[in-house]
């Protein structure tokens, strides 16, 4: 606390000092001779840029004083700093060399490895020093196009297709094996690049958006074109599938089934307390004795909501266990279904909640008032849990359906 508050004085004043030191030689220069004094302006720059250093060194020890971490940061973005200058003297050299040198230092390679790990940067450097890096083909006759495909890395993909018009045209070309740019899609993608998606289905909802998506950019006919194995697009991506089709099936079965065991259950609990009031009913006219109250106004409005959405539930997640499981089903039908089930049963969770608390409250307000309201807050936990657990996945799905695109489609 003490060095804080050294350090908010002591920069405060160096400041000052710095100030007043510059205005004065201003003063001594503007007032000096007429014309003014070259030799005494060179000496003003030369001590403010010293001041200036000093003032910067000094703090930039306190921070890494104060901050240890930071220094780590620095260190690390200089080396990042310095490796790109690196590749940039190095990419200025690559329009001298011939095609037998680019082989020998193994470009081709390294093209392929940055863009496997989504170096972004990388691949901006080079085709801004050596723009015709992107008609370039390695051993198996693909492009940066054709590999950012092949390696799903969309970012890449973008920033080549931007570049302009004439340079589309190398979405057109093919590689060694016949293969044009939607067989390179239909290919399935890299386990490191599945990894970072929950769940098969959803997985196997992305490798279609792929496919999708630049069916819509390339023309028709590449759809019907066949590779050297007698394979149209559509066709490959069936056999390169195979076992992710299963394991999304068998997924999307598993997370229905538990879903709906839990909303069968809350519409049973439901259906059951819509009978059995909370302080029952008047033995005369049979109506509930708490009618009037706005609790038991709540209650019922709860109560009703809860069945009816955990109802609703129960019948979408029924859709998902009888569904056909073809490819296409996993694009729009399985996400939107499961988007709608997860949705009312977490609907139907915290209405039922709210209905039980109302019940406690009407039940206990005239003696044990005090013991509902603690009840209440915990009846949330449920609703917490049920956040935690599974409304990311709500969110992953709502996001990949809906909200995101691959690239963009700008036409050819």
């Amino acid at each position: 606390m003490v060095m804080l508050l050294l350090m908010l004085i002591t920069i405060p004043l160096i400041i000052t000092i710095y100030i007043s030191d510059i205005e004065l030689e201003d003063d001594k220069i503007t007032y000096g001779e007429p014309g003014g004094d070259e030799e005494s302006l060179a000496r003003h720059h030369r001590r403010t840029s010293n001041v200036l250093s000093s003032l910067t060194k000094f703090v930039w020890k306190i921070i890494k004083w104060f901050v240890p971490d930071i220094k780590h940061i620095h260190d690390a973005k200089l080396k990042h700093d310095q490796a790109v200058e690196l590749l940039r003297w190095l990419f200025k050299e690559i329009p001298r060399l011939s095609n037998k040198q680019l082989e020998k230092i193994g470009l081709d390679k390294a093209i392929y490895d940055a863009i496997k790990h989504g170096m972004i940067e990388f691949i901006d450097e080079i085709i801004q020093l050596y723009p015709e890096i992107i008609w370039r083909k390695d051993k198996k006759g693909r492009t940066l196009f054709a590999n950012a495909i092949v390696l799903r890395q969309e970012k890449i993909f973008n920033h080549v297709f931007r570049l302009g018009s004439k340079q589309r045209i190398t979405l057109l070309r093919h590689d060694i094996f016949r293969n044009n740019f939607l067989h390179l899609a239909a290919k399935l993608s890299p386990p490191s690049r599945l990894d970072h998606i929950s769940g098969a289905a959803l997985q196997m909802q992305r490798e279609l958006q792929w496919l999708e998506e630049l069916e819509e950019i390339l023309p028709p006919k590449f759809a019907e074109e066949m590779n050297e194995n007698n394979r149209t697009p559509a066709s490959l991506f069936s056999h390169e599938h195979k076992e992710l089709i299963k394991e999304g099936e068998k997924w999307m079965k598993s997370n229905a089934a538990s879903c709906m065991v839990v909303a069968t259950l809350i519409a049973a609990v439901m259906f059951t307390s819509a009978f059995t009031v909370p302080g029952g009913n008047d033995e005369k006219t049979g109506s509930p004795i708490f009618l009037k109250s706005n609790a038991f106004l709540v209650f019922v409005i709860a109560n009703s909501l809860s069945l009816f959405s955990s109802s609703t539930s129960v019948l979408v997640f029924l859709g998902v266990l009888t569904s056909h499981y073809s490819e296409q089903d996993f694009l729009k039908s399985l996400p939107v279904k499961s988007i709608l089930g997860l949705f009312t049963l977490f609907f139907s969770i915290v209405t039922m909640m709210i209905a039980f608390g109302s019940a406690i409250f009407i039940t206990l307000n005239e003696r044990l008032a005090w013991v509902s309201i603690p009840v209440i807050i915990l009846s949330t936990v449920p609703i917490a849990f049920f956040t935690l657990l599974q409304f990311p996945l709500l969110i992953e799905m709502l996001v990949s359906t809906y909200c995101c695109r691959i690239f963009d489609k700008p036409k050819l």
